[in-house]
């Protein structure tokens, strides 16, 4: 008799990994976003979280932190054979470093309606627009993925309030 076993879906399984990051970030007052790159061979090369107002840096986002983390572990800044997860749709600042970075694929939770530069506000990985191209994927976990934001946004409200 032949047992079958489900492989566990890849891209949700590095999403929950993504998800422990941006809860760390949220834990530290910084907007809940997370971020991991898998190497095609090495695995996980590394993980990040948000960490603006920690390091007092506007480009402190998750992808930017994980990127360096990266390419520090793989001794090269191209990223060819990594897949980047991320919580929220990269802005057009992370857009533009995964495209430097020569990131093959990019798999994000939530759509960020009002600065999301994969396919809400602009296109930055349209297939022709840059030399490199960007694969992606939207919407994995995107219930989980927003409602840790949703979240963290009513409780600063909440604080600002009252």
């Amino acid at each position: 008799m032949q047992v079958s076993y489900l492989e566990p879906d890849p891209d949700r399984f590095h999403m929950q990994l993504a998800l422990r990051e941006a809860r760390s970030a949220g834990e530290a007052g910084e907007v809940p976003v997370g971020a991991v790159i898998h190497h095609a061979e090495r695995g996980v090369v590394a993980r990040a979280a948000n960490r603006k107002e920690t390091l007092g840096d506007a480009t402190a986002h998750a992808e930017i932190l994980a990127i360096g983390q990266a390419s520090i572990a793989l001794e090269d800044w191209r990223l060819e054979e990594c897949t980047l997860y991320v919580t929220l749709e990269p802005c057009a600042m992370c857009a533009g470093a995964i495209i430097q970075a020569r990131i093959p694929r990019v798999v994000f939770g939530a759509y960020d309606p009002k600065a999301g530069a994969v396919d809400s506000v602009v296109q930055l990985f349209e297939p022709g627009l840059f030399p490199h191209a960007v694969t992606w994927v939207g919407g994995v976990l995107e219930a989980e993925c927003g409602e840790i934001l949703r979240e963290f946004f009513r409780e600063r409200r909440g604080r600002s309030d009252g």
